[in-house]
């Protein structure tokens, strides 16, 4: 209901007007954006407050000089989109075609697309830029001023970020890459051509989880000899404890629950966990990062979960009752555990206003609070692709399973609710090549 009133709210008081760049083309057969061939493809869309759906819908066409189409070969689902199937990022409508991470080969480029030829292998970055705006100019892409004209957006933030594939008209609404084909609005900036030697199960993960847990560690100032505390051990606290290390940290240290912290052991032995949900009688994560910590807790927190996840019973009628957006309590712990004057970075994705922030902890303390923001991936893919190239990163470490796109509505809820012990995943489509050495094998559903 929120998220539809928000939309509605948007419609009625109108866009801004600095977007270059067409809005609200969430599914080609909505918005007057089908391919005139008549062509159709398979797509996965939201249907619904926790509904997502299998659709078939027109290939998109080209509607703006710089577009370019791309023919899917890859995509995955990300912990953020479980934000989308939950309503909790507003204005979402029915039919809206889902998924920021995806790579592909070009199909068709508009007339001032010079730098792309059809057939080329590339992957695109989860955000929309102009490319010569501000920020575009510093290749902070993820707060592109001309992609995003989103009232309310600007009104709740004090400014916008870039428009997003895939991720509801409240950051531009454009349709994501799940799906056989994606138009990429200023393809010549927003796709990264990919090396033979880079296949697409690892090509694909330029487009956000590297850069987003590489920005993480960099932007909340991982340094040599630090201990690192990463609340999360999803894919983006996986790479983000990998990266860490790589960064000269000494120690990290994973705090989660169930399976996925024995997954993340497997690969990375030296990585020191914490399950909250085995705490005694009087502990609290807290307490126990402070005696992991020589009783002064981590050096640097980072939280890569996300403040839709109540733990306490306050904090969920809070949500439930709208008197709340996000849940302050794993800031809360990073604030407390954190030692004094150490930092803290949020790159789980926080979408509004919370309550009983410990404010003066932080300020007490001197604790550094630093919200890494949207990634700007395009600071960062080229060096990551190189790292990939010369093998100093290996995606494929997080990537737990390889399923086909037309099961990509089963997969979401195998995702949401944890099960098969499902970290990461490669979608293929009809348009993908063949497995990749150390790919996952194919599980249908």
């Amino acid at each position: 209901m929120m998220s539809q009133g928000a939309y509605k709210a948007e419609q009625a008081i109108g866009h801004g007007d600095n977007a270059t760049t067409a809005q609200d083309i969430t599914n080609p057969d909505n918005y007057n954006a089908a391919d005139p061939s008549g062509e159709k493809m398979k797509a996965l869309a939201w249907m619904g407050k926790n509904k997502v759906e299998m659709i078939e819908c027109s290939k998109p066409k080209i509607m703006e000089p710089r577009d370019v189409i791309l023919k899917i070969t890859g995509s995955t689902v990300c912990g953020s989109d479980l934000h989308l199937l939950h309503g909790t990022v507003v204005e979402m409508q029915k039919g809206d075609i889902l998924g920021h991470e995806f790579c592909g080969v070009v199909d068709e480029v508009g007339p001032e697309v010079k730098n792309l030829r059809k057939g080329q292998r590339v992957v695109a970055s989860f955000q929309i830029a102009c490319g010569d705006c501000y920020y575009c100019k510093q290749k902070l892409s993820s707060q592109c001023e001309k992609t995003n004209a989103n009232t309310i957006e600007n009104a709740m933030y004090g400014g916008r970020t870039a428009g997003m594939f895939g991720y509801s008209h409240f950051t531009g609404g454009f349709a994501g890459g799940q799906a056989e084909y994606t138009r990429v609005p200023y393809g010549d900036v927003n796709l990264l051509p990919l090396p033979d030697d880079v296949p697409d199960e690892k090509g694909l993960y330029l487009s956000d989880v590297l850069a987003t847990s590489w920005h993480a560690v960099v932007d909340t100032g991982v340094k040599k000899g630090d201990v690192v505390a990463i609340w999360g051990a999803g894919p983006i606290g996986q790479m983000a404890a990998d990266f860490s290390l790589m960064n000269g940290a000494s120690r990290v240290i994973m705090i989660d629950q169930n399976w996925r912290l024995e997954y993340v052991q497997k690969k990375y032995p030296n990585i020191e966990t914490l399950d909250f949900s085995k705490l005694g009688k009087g502990e609290s994560v807290t307490s126990k990062l402070k005696e992991m910590c020589n009783n002064r807790g981590p050096d640097v927190s980072i939280e890569c979960a996300a403040g839709e996840y109540a733990k306490g019973w306050a904090h969920y009628f809070e949500m439930m009752l709208g008197l709340e957006t996000d849940t302050s309590e794993l800031v809360n712990e990073m604030i407390t555990s954190t030692r004094n004057f150490g930092r803290c970075g949020i790159t789980g994705v926080y979408v509004g206003f919370t309550n009983h922030f410990n404010i003066g902890s932080l300020m007490e303390r001197g604790i550094r609070l630093i919200g890494n923001g949207q990634a700007p991936v395009h600071l960062y893919w080229e060096s990551l692709l190189k790292m990939v190239q010369e093998g100093k990163i290996d995606p494929l470490k997080m990537v737990s399973h390889r399923v086909r796109l037309e099961d990509l509505d089963k997969v979401y809820y195998k995702f949401e609710n944890k099960e098969d012990g499902m970290q990461k995943v490669f979608v293929e489509t009809k348009f993908s090549q063949p497995a990749a050495q150390g790919s996952p094998s194919l599980t249908r559903y």
